[in-house]
């Protein structure tokens, strides 16, 4: 008679074996390099920002008006993005390309909603870039990082596309890895954004 515990474990489906690399693919290599680069730049901004700040006793200056409520909850929602896109790299290790094609589905909702209210505020914030110098540091910060979730936005269009077919090609995983590292990048660049911009006042 078969025991009943091996007869359970018989009966259950054996789980995916996850994807692994032996090494990291280069893609993946020259996105982060790349992504180097882009700290450079936006510590460029951060740098301005701070000198900036520096030069005024009172911070964000008069006449500055916020919605900084408005923006911590779009910041609550780029950041679950990135938990929706790992989310959908770990299926697709798991080669659950289904549901990796839904979470990417959702991220790219997700980002196109932050991108929508970042669109909201530059066209209707009370505060212009010639309203005094944080005007103009808020619209070329959050102009360039807007730019920059567009791009990503592009990237997992482009990825949704390249997954149109049932079973995936040998790069696959590794340009759903590259996506990640850069959307992760994005929302964690905004993180520092968001504080600086809606939280640092004095």
């Amino acid at each position: 008679m078969v025991p009943v515990s091996q007869a359970i474990s018989v009966g259950k489906p054996a789980k995916t074996p996850r994807i692994t690399h032996n090494r990291p693919p280069m893609l993946a290599i020259g996105v982060m390099i790349w992504l180097g680069s882009e700290l450079m730049f936006f510590s460029g901004l951060f740098a301005a920002f701070f000198t900036i700040r520096s030069e005024h006793t009172v911070w964000p200056p008069a006449g500055t008006q916020l919605d900084t409520v408005r923006a911590a909850i779009f910041t609550a929602v780029l950041v679950s993005s990135s938990f929706t896109m790992q989310k959908a790299v770990f299926d697709e290790e798991r080669r659950d390309r289904r549901s990796a094609k839904i979470w990417v589905g959702w991220t790219i909702f997700l980002g196109a909603a932050f991108l929508g209210n970042q669109f909201s505020e530059w066209l209707f914030l009370p505060t212009r870039p010639s309203t005094n110098a944080y005007g103009s540091l808020f619209f070329i910060m959050t102009g360039l990082h807007g730019l920059h979730v567009f791009i990503g936005l592009v990237a997992m269009t482009f990825l949704l596309l390249r997954m149109r077919g049932k079973s995936g090609d040998p790069g696959e995983l590794s340009v759903f890895q590259g996506v990640s590292y850069y959307w992760h990048f994005v929302d964690i660049v905004w993180i520092g954004l968001f504080s600086c911009l809606f939280l640092l006042k004095g």
